[in-house]
């Protein structure tokens, strides 16, 4: 039996999780929004409205809610539930439309801007801006290092990542000829170990195709699993900060396509000092990766999305980030880079257990996994950098690097 329509006496509103509220310059108003930015949109709610939607749970019909609360009407409430099912707020039927749907929207414009122009101009200047590589040349012949296997980039917000991002999408423009990127990213929302989604991505340089017999062959050789999180991708940054630059390279010159992997924690790994490929699910999803790649039929490239070292008080730390903890900081993240210059999953994993990845480095599962997977034969480092907040609250360092055969 079909779910009655929203406007309907019968239909049990349910608001979606980790929704927020805040003043919106009126008195007595408040409004309503999604902190994940998987809708930009926002409801204003009076006093009266927040007394009802306090009731949409999910378990009482509009019906029920009206003899409950003596100063609405089915109308006022139908209303109000429709507003909320049309912004996305409300789990109902738009917003299960917009799960099973074959478009992901994205949810971070005010890190990039919103128009085209804007956009491309925005991408450019991670090359061009002080300190850059400047844009790629696209006739530069082929590395001394060898055939491009993956690049590491940030996924830090470009304001903070900047030119470290042109350092690493320059070598990838210049030396790969491929049209099939996997994005081998960290997962910040999701419980899973892996999550997949066959949804295709949009920017504003246009939306851009998720593999589906990529995504088959990997499902086929891992098993199930991979989709048990429906939400993971939509307010999920990692992907998204690097699609936007594999649009603007390749724009007008190849017709790209992606594969957006999500790669949740290890921490498990970590805390028993067991190689993440010991794990049954890790050591199928390498398998499953080789085994994909091994049947594409052209030519791949792996982008891992992860950063290095997060401290200071925003992530758990009980001070404010000092000088010498930073120097200290940034002497590990030297270890961790001479392994990723060795191509060495395992001796990576060693620097992190030594450490108990007390500075949570968020880029781990994803640059393991695609170190064990490609087999890359030696790494470069391109750049390195670090955002540090002005009071020390945080800091963050990243870096790119490239891996060759």
């Amino acid at each position: 039996m079909s779910e009655p329509p929203v406007r309907s006496p019968d239909f049990r509103p349910r608001l979606r999780l980790g929704l927020a509220a805040a003043p919106n310059g009126t008195p007595d108003t408040l409004a309503l929004f999604d902190p994940t930015r998987i809708t930009r949109a926002a409801v204003t709610l009076t006093r009266r409205h927040l007394e009802w939607v306090k009731q949409f749970t999910g378990t009482r019909t509009l019906r029920e809610i009206q003899l409950t609360a003596a100063t609405a009407s089915l109308h006022e409430l139908a209303e109000l539930v429709a507003a909320l099912d049309e912004t996305m707020l409300l789990d109902g039927p738009t917003f299960r439309d917009y799960l099973t749907g074959p478009v992901r929207r994205p949810v971070c414009i005010g890190c990039y801007p919103e128009a085209p122009d804007a956009a491309r101009s925005a991408v450019a200047e991670l090359f061009t801006a002080p300190g850059g590589p400047g844009l790629p040349d696209f006739d530069a012949g082929p590395s001394p290092h060898g055939r491009l296997r993956a690049a590491l980039l940030p996924h830090m917000d470009y304001g903070r990542g900047g030119v470290t991002y042109g350092w690493g999408f320059k070598e990838l423009a210049e030396q790969t000829d491929a049209s099939l990127f996997v994005i081998v990213a960290t997962s910040h929302y999701s419980p899973c170990r892996f999550t997949l989604t066959r949804m295709n991505f949009e920017t504003p340089l246009g939306t851009v195709e998720t593999d589906q017999a990529y995504i088959d062959r990997l499902e086929k050789q891992y098993g199930e699993g991979l989709f048990d999180d429906s939400m993971a991708h939509l307010p999920e940054h990692s992907v998204e900060l690097e699609v936007l630059p594999l649009q603007y390279l390749f724009e007008g010159r190849r017709d790209i396509r992606i594969v957006p992997l999500l790669v949740g924690s290890f921490q498990d790994r970590v805390l028993y000092q067991s190689d993440p490929g010991e794990a049954d699910d890790i050591g199928r999803m390498v398998a499953a990766l080789r085994q994909a790649e091994s049947e594409a039929g052209e030519p791949v490239c792996y982008l891992i999305s992860g950063d290095l070292a997060h401290i200071g008080p925003k992530f758990g730390d009980p001070l404010p980030v000092s000088e010498p903890q930073l120097a200290a900081s940034q002497v590990r993240d030297e270890l961790i880079l001479d392994r990723l210059t060795a191509a060495d999953p395992s001796g990576y994993f060693r620097v992190l257990t030594e450490e108990g990845d007390e500075r949570r480095i968020c880029g781990f599962p994803p640059t393991w996994l695609t170190l064990a997977a490609a087999r890359p034969r030696t790494g470069r480092v391109l750049h390195y950098n670090r955002s540090v907040h002005p009071t020390g609250h945080e800091s963050v360092s990243f870096a790119a690097a490239a891996f060759y055969e």
